[in-house]
């Protein structure tokens, strides 16, 4: 009777194998709408029309308006004291090169972007994953007794 009990167990085994091996391996998982994704990145060439340091909507940072060759687009450059530390300004009537990609922001669309280039200068203001390049402050070079009001 044990002799059974093992063909039964041996031949449920191997159909349950079987079957196991005829399955698709997981996938990764499509990214979301809104999400960075490098893949679907691009670049624009063209004239800033108008610049902001600060928007007055999300997402808040610097932002600029380029006029391209296919017509006008809202770019968000990420924060404003991540560029003025990097001595890279912008103003009206420069042209700038800009890698990046056009996410969904409320009702509209804007592109965001990661690598920022004016001339020979270049600036990357996210990471390849789309996250914002945080500005970090220098540290204070006074002295201790400086600090304390100590003159």
């Amino acid at each position: 009777m044990s002799s059974r009990k093992f063909w039964i167990f041996a031949a449920a085994t191997i159909v349950l194998c079987a079957s196991a091996g005829g399955q698709q391996p997981a996938t990764a998982p499509a990214t979301r709408a809104g999400e960075y994704d490098v893949k679907r990145e691009s670049d624009i060439v063209g004239t800033v029309v108008a610049y902001a340091g600060n928007s007055k909507t999300a997402p808040f940072g610097a932002r600029a308006t380029v006029q391209t060759s296919s017509g006008s687009i809202e770019v968000h450059l990420g924060d404003a004291r991540l560029l003025a530390a990097n001595h890279f300004s912008i103003g009206t009537g420069d042209t700038l090169r800009i890698v990046g990609e056009t996410l969904g922001a409320g009702n509209a669309n804007l592109f965001v972007a990661r690598i920022v280039q004016k001339g020979t200068q270049a600036l990357a203001v996210r990471t390849s994953r789309g996250f914002p390049i945080p500005y970090v402050a220098p540290p204070n070079n006074q002295s201790a007794a400086a600090r304390r009001g100590v003159a």
